[in-house]
């Protein structure tokens, strides 16, 4: 008679992929919370997904920390197999994607001004001629991840940091400073400024803005561009607003002539979603029109 040799430690059968899916989660995170914001569920599915997948494997992944979840050591040991089966996860959903037709949904991920304001107007006629297409614009200030399937096209202002994204530019997106008109005749020392969230970073509207104001005292902040938009309208001091936002509202006014600065848009796709006739035929689409109006963005 054969010797089994099966080792009776193995688990019977594969663990559950969500199990795994919510354990890389809580594994990048570091907290039930926002592991359970990130995968749109209740923090007591990501628990209870994590406690199966332990009894499963017969392992603690995790010590349950009070203000994190911290993994052990064999949770760590675990980590770059359940990122290969995730990619690998996430292979296939790209591959059945990329076979579809030309009708369908594609979800685009963009600035949420921009989406509004600039793109999604001149998208309509287009829209309305493809009915078989249904566009989800999703206007986002974070960068949707493209590997993870958030969204089929992602437009960013900035050169895509994934190297593994097929991207091109579109155009450039300019910027200038306006205020309400009052401004126009106070003079330049005593301006005060309208400062967007993100703009005591890094990038190059925050330089701008910091080379420009020179220590002159910022009255307001939003992280929202129409939010900042409205503050400048109401008379609260100079903001730096992209032009096709700010240069047709009759309430504002241009100010600082020779000062400024252009954001690089991108186009941003996944190379295997590309394939697909319906995100193909709205990446053209997409990219087309940005470039036929890039003389209105600067």
């Amino acid at each position: 008679m054969q010797k089994n040799t099966t080792d009776s430690r193995l688990p019977s059968a594969l663990p559950d992929w969500n199990g795994i899916r919510y354990f890389l989660e809580v594994a990048r995170l570091g907290t039930l919370s926002a592991a359970a914001r990130a995968l749109d569920v209740e923090h007591t599915t990501v628990a209870r997904r994590i406690a199966t997948l332990e009894q499963h494997l017969g392992l603690h992944l995790f010590d349950r920390l009070p203000q994190a979840w911290r993994l052990t050591c064999e949770g760590e040991s675990l980590v770059p197999y359940a990122r290969r089966l995730e990619e690998e996860a996430l292979a296939l959903a790209h591959a059945a994607h990329a076979h579809g037709t030309t009708s369908g949904p594609v979800r685009v991920s963009a600035p949420p001004i921009f989406a509004s304001r600039f793109l999604l107007p001149r998208l309509a006629p287009a829209l309305a001629l493809a009915p078989a297409i249904q566009l989800q614009l999703l206007g986002e200030a974070r960068e949707a991840n493209l590997a993870r399937r958030e969204a089929d096209i992602a437009l960013r202002l900035g050169r895509p940091a994934d190297e593994r994204l097929a991207g091109r530019p579109l155009a450039n997106v300019g910027y200038g400073f306006y205020a309400h008109p009052r401004w126009g005749e106070v003079a330049e020392v005593d301006w005060r400024f309208l400062r967007h969230g993100d703009e005591d970073g890094g990038g190059d509207t925050a330089r701008c803005l910091r080379e420009f104001a020179a220590g002159r005292s910022v009255a307001f902040a939003s992280n929202d561009l129409l939010i900042l938009c409205e503050a400048a309208c109401a008379g609260l001091g100079v903001a730096l607003l992209p032009h096709f936002l700010a240069r047709d509202d009759r309430r504002l006014v241009a100010l600082a002539s020779g000062w400024g600065v252009q954001r690089p848009l991108w186009l941003a796709i996944h190379p295997e979603v590309r394939r697909s006739p319906r995100v193909a035929w709205a990446s053209g689409l997409i990219g087309d029109t940005v470039m036929a109006a890039a003389s209105e963005l600067v």
